[in-house]
């Protein structure tokens, strides 16, 4: 029954309603400043983690925190994933870069992400 493994989760979305305020908090928090600081997204990395802020509420916005597991072929392990019960949220679509993300949600609603990079 086993597929293709991951390599993780290496990225972690909070939705947040404040990203200027939020942004000083995660930067003491993790004790770097931001790689990616725009009013639409800011990004932290950290020792290999990567950590997102992005605005809470609209059509795209997620309102709870999603952990982003990296996958080497999105397709193949959505596939797997609605096979075993998972029902696609959003679908892949292209995020910059030639980075992929899709989010399926578990029979318990609990959100899972999914990202591939070029």
């Amino acid at each position: 029954m086993a597929g293709s493994p991951t390599e993780g989760i290496k990225t972690v979305l909070y939705p947040v309603s404040d990203l200027d305020k939020t942004k000083a908090l995660y930067a003491a928090l993790l004790g770097v400043d931001p790689q990616v600081d725009s009013p639409h997204y800011v990004g932290f990395d950290a020792k290999g983690q990567h950590i997102g802020l992005v605005p809470r509420g609209g059509p795209q916005g997620p309102t709870t925190p999603v952990a982003y597991w990296h996958v080497a072929d999105i397709e193949a392990k959505l596939a797997e994933v609605t096979a075993a019960g998972a029902s696609v949220q959003d679908p892949p679509r292209g995020v910059g870069r030639g980075r992929l993300v899709a989010t399926v949600v578990d029979p318990d609603g609990n959100a899972l992400g999914l990202i591939q990079d070029p």
